[in-house]
């Protein structure tokens, strides 16, 4: 897992079961039921790292399809409606991909 010794595995597996279901993803709950809501601003910082695979500096579209595979391998990717639907409560300045502050402000929200 990309987030040992960051978050607790069993909060994880926690989130995961909970939007295992297509169309069942929801951020705000996701963020909350993993721990990464109630983590630091520098563990926010490292978990957008490890979402940014491209080291990009943003979280663009195609990233965020595959959000939850970086919590576990095994994990399905979003569907294309939660994705858009990701994309548009983070993407605050409207560029169509997910900066480091907008990913800490959607952690937090």
């Amino acid at each position: 897992m990309a987030f040992a010794g960051v978050l607790n595995e069993a909060e994880v597996k926690a989130a995961l079961d909970g939007c295992a279901a297509a169309d069942s993803f929801d951020y705000k709950k996701f963020f909350q039921a993993s721990g990464l809501a109630a983590k630091s601003a520098d563990d926010v910082k490292n978990a957008f790292k490890i979402i940014d695979q491209d080291n990009s500096g943003f979280i663009e579209e195609e990233e965020l399809k595959l959000f939850l595979q970086n919590f576990s391998a095994t994990a399905r990717a979003l569907t294309d409606k939660e994705t858009k639907a990701f994309l548009n409560a983070g993407d605050s300045d409207g560029d169509g991909k997910i900066g480091i502050d907008e990913f800490a402000a959607l952690v937090k929200a």
